[in-house]
């Protein structure tokens, strides 16, 4: 029995020579060894680790031999194994993929059509001496890696790539012999590698809100669909919700008589239910009034649900567009231009209207599992905007270290009695607060 060590985050295990290891959960086990200074590695075309140790096994007495004639043997037995591999053609990747029982399934068009595109800008990259996806090594995605950190993509971005060819990869691994290039964890870059540079989304002032409120009743600004869009927002500052649960909230949702709005939301599947406030009352009655179908604002939601030939919905931008239209009427700076990247990052948009209700709530002392319950997740917009309860606590403990004598409570009723005394005549008032300090 050769002595093995277990590395449970790497799915590796140690031999007497050489390592049986997985590149991916559930993916075949491979094993990785050295022949006169050469290091080889062949597929062990299980996912099962005891069988993989088994079969490891069997292939020790010609890794450990040193004599020319039981090395050719072991060459033997590895060109069988690679035998065992299927070819697969660079050209026919995708296809192959996108009908693999194990390929990812993304909960959109959108995110299926970035698998093939990444998958293509990928492909391009390539030597186009390289033919068969077994030919795809290492230094290859090293180098695509590098390529992408040129292109001035965020961090999430390139990381997002990345990922998504590993899947791929993981997914065909059948027809590879040297496990999956894209697992290396060097390929990924690091978030900090952003922290100089990094742009967070800004809430709306109560001002800004009123503002958006002003031009969407003003008749000089005119855009698709306003009436609706007013809606749209009002959903939006009074509840707290992404933009496609305002866009496509449904009438079966909204409890007029008892004043409760139910939303299921789209991006993590949360239920939610928010008292209307009376600004959102009055223009949900109003659209009540103009309901022609399921939907709260039917032509909005029409709108957004707009898809192309492939199936990608391209309605979303659309609304999109329309909302930044809105919120640049009341003159202010949406975007700004960050170092390192090709686009502008938005600062201000209608997701906005999440942080202020946050920033609108903590300012009036809500607790935070209230908030929590309305906007469906302890999310970072939450923490964000709660952090100033930390802070007074560790500025206390501070004060308290330091013995900052003029913070202490003593101190503040001296000088709140020193001013007392300093008015020539005090009111009734000032006196009946200037006898409970001094008991």
């Amino acid at each position: 029995m050769g002595k093995r060590k277990m590395d449970s985050d790497l799915h590796r295990i140690k031999l007497d020579k050489g390592t049986v290891y997985q590149t991916s959960k559930g993916g075949n086990y491979y094993f990785r060894y050295q022949v006169r200074g050469e290091r080889k590695c062949v597929s062990l075309k299980t996912a099962n680790r005891e069988e993989a140790i088994r079969k490891a096994k069997e292939l020790l007495p010609t890794v450990q031999a040193t004599n020319l004639e039981v090395i050719a043997s072991h060459v033997k037995v590895a060109r069988k194994l690679a035998a065992q591999t299927k070819s697969l053609p660079v050209s026919e990747i995708w296809k192959t993929y996108s009908e693999h029982p194990q390929r990812a399934l993304p909960a959109t068009v959108r995110e299926q059509l970035s698998y093939e595109a990444t998958l293509a800008e990928f492909l391009r990259f390539l030597d186009r001496k390289i033919t068969q996806f077994a030919q795809i090594s290492e230094s290859h995605v090293i180098k695509f890696a590098d390529y992408l950190r040129t292109t001035q993509i965020s961090v999430s971005t390139h990381n997002r790539k990345i990922v998504r060819l590993r899947k791929i990869f993981t997914t065909l691994q059948e027809y590879r012999e040297d496990g999956n290039p894209f697992a290396l964890k060097v390929l990924l870059r690091k978030e900090r590698e952003e922290q100089d540079t990094a742009v967070r989304r800004i809430a709306f002032t109560r001002e800004q809100e009123e503002q958006i409120r002003a031009v969407l009743d003003d008749p000089q600004y005119r855009i698709l669909n306003k009436t609706e869009l007013k809606v749209v927002f009002y959903i939006g500052m009074f509840t707290g919700q992404r933009l496609k649960d305002c866009v496509l909230l449904q009438w079966q949702n909204v409890d007029v008589e008892h004043h409760k709005i139910f939303v299921k939301q789209f991006k993590t599947g949360k239920e939610v239910s928010i008292p209307i406030a009376p600004l959102l009352y009055q223009v949900l009655l109003e659209a009540q009034e103009r309901k022609v179908d399921a939907y709260v604002n039917p032509k909005v939601a029409a709108r957004y649900k707009q898809t192309d030939k492939r199936g990608k919905c391209i309605g979303d931008g659309l609304v999109n567009i329309d909302t930044m239209r809105v919120i640049r009427w009341i003159g202010v700076e949406t975007s700004v231009a960050v170092e390192g990247r090709k686009k502008k990052t938005t600062v201000l948009g209608f997701h906005s209207l999440r942080h202020s209700f946050a920033s609108f709530c903590a300012e009036a002392g809500v607790p935070k599992a209230v908030v929590t319950s309305i906007l469906g997740a302890n999310s970072e917009i939450i923490d964000s905007f709660y952090t100033h309860v930390g802070e007074d606590a560790q500025r206390a403990a501070v004060e308290a270290i330091s013995g900052s004598a003029e913070s202490t409570p003593v101190a503040k009723i001296k000088r709140a009695l020193e001013y007392i005394a300093s008015i020539s005549e005090p009111s009734a008032e000032l006196l009946a607060v200037e006898k409970i300090l001094k008991n």
